[in-house]
């Protein structure tokens, strides 16, 4: 009998050999093109998914050394197109038979890795096969009852260790301003505002409140890249891949029986990530702000990441290139911005790699390595659900989560 899902990922393939495209350039050597195109009569011709599955994964082995080698920019992408091609081989052979719930898991996470790992192959097939995978997994089934998870399943106001902010340098509020009063008073001088009631529209924030419930409900089983340490500055800190189920338990949550030994975890933080390129139904959920129509851009100019994670989670004092505006979500964060001009008062690191981030600890800084520091003016504030905070062009900022919490950034020029 034919297993029900087969008919759904085959639908969406080509529909024979001749009209599936493997159209490499130069640097893919010749016997990995042949390794992509026996996967494709192997795909076609019937042969049983074990043989699919077994070169599919050397395909995918090879790729991944070459994604691997040296840094990321330098990686050439027909080999980030090929690393796509064996994903796709793989859910295939994960899903031509009867699946597993295990089947279906690791083709979801074989899915998000070429998503995340490598790049656009037929009109975006692998985003496509993940719609159709997600609806198949069954939903994640927890007690509800216990009682440490059930005071953490909504994102809560607990704000703690708030500093005072003086009324001669908290950031300006608005309500709704027009685009000729946003640009004459704030984008041209490139003065700090936070925006109010410019994204209550959002899904997000009515239709479908981000809850832990909900985002489980949507993308639990997807694989996000997560930040494990304190900030990105310290030695200690590194990067990891894990499903979204995971992050909230093990970072969000704190779950003690899913720690090794019980032991608290570090810090997580899934961090400056396109997850709703990755997941659109999040994507539905928000709205580009009106406002970035003011830039040279188009819409697809506009990089759009998300930021979500536990009370704590700090992003040392930095700039960038763009203008960026912070929608915050969920929680409430603790936000430091200096002017660029006082640049040489914030101590920048001096090697490239860091050279838009501060040596300065913000809230903590050591006043005998960094004498200018305290001499920087600068504005603060605290971001609550709703508000919108533009941050001008070079401004550097600082932001720690005073709670769990989930903002989205736009980031335009």
């Amino acid at each position: 009998m034919t297993p029900p899902l087969w008919p759904k990922i085959s639908a969406v393939l080509p529909p024979d050999e001749n009209h599936f495209p493997l159209h490499f350039g130069d640097k893919v050597e010749a016997s990995v093109v042949e390794m992509l195109r026996r996967s494709r009569r192997q795909l076609y011709s019937g042969t049983p998914a074990a043989g699919l599955l077994l070169n599919a994964q050397i395909v995918l082995d090879v790729s991944w050394e070459k994604l691997n080698t040296g840094t990321w920019r330098h990686v050439d992408k027909e080999w980030r197109r090929v690393y796509s091609y064996g994903c796709l081989f793989k859910v295939c052979a994960l899903c031509a038979e009867e699946p597993s719930e295990d089947d279906l898991l690791q083709a979801v996470h074989t899915c998000d890795m070429g998503l995340l790992m490598g790049a656009a192959i037929m009109d975006d097939r692998l985003q496509v096969l993940v719609g159709i995978l997600q609806k198949e997994v069954k939903k994640d089934t927890r007690n509800e009852e216990e009682p440490e998870h059930t005071e953490a399943k909504r994102l809560k106001l607990t704000l703690a260790n708030v500093p005072p902010i003086g009324e001669d340098r908290a950031v300006p509020r608005v309500k709704c301003p027009s685009l000729e009063s946003f640009q004459k008073n704030y984008l041209v001088p490139t003065k700090a505002v936070i925006l109010e009631g410019t994204i209550d529209h959002w899904p997000a924030l009515n239709q479908h409140p981000w809850s832990l419930e909900y985002l489980r409900s949507v993308a639990g089983c997807r694989t996000v890249p997560v930040e494990v340490g304190s900030r990105y500055t310290d030695e200690e800190w590194s990067q990891t891949l894990m499903t979204l189920n995971e992050f909230i338990d093990r970072y969000i949550l704190k779950r003690s029986d899913i720690c090794p030994d019980g032991a608290t975890p570090v810090c997580g933080y899934l961090a400056q990530h396109q997850l709703f390129e990755q997941i659109p139904e999040l994507k539905d959920d928000i709205r580009l702000p009106d406002y970035c129509c003011l830039g040279d851009g188009d819409e697809e100019d506009v990089t759009v990441n998300a930021w979500f994670g536990p009370a704590g989670t700090v992003s040392p004092l930095h700039q960038d290139p763009q203008h960026n505006f912070l929608a915050q979500v969920v929680g409430c964060k603790y936000i430091r911005l200096y002017s660029p001009q006082d640049s040489d008062k914030l101590y920048p690191h001096p090697s490239q790699l860091l050279h838009n981030t501060s040596q300065v600890e913000v809230e903590n800084p050591d006043t005998k390595r960094f004498p200018e520091f305290s001499k920087a003016p600068y504005q603060d504030c605290v971001l609550r659900p709703g508000d919108v905070l533009f941050i001008p062009v070079q401004h550097w900022h600082y932001v720690r989560s005073l709670e769990q919490s989930f903002s989205v950034s736009f980031w335009w020029s």
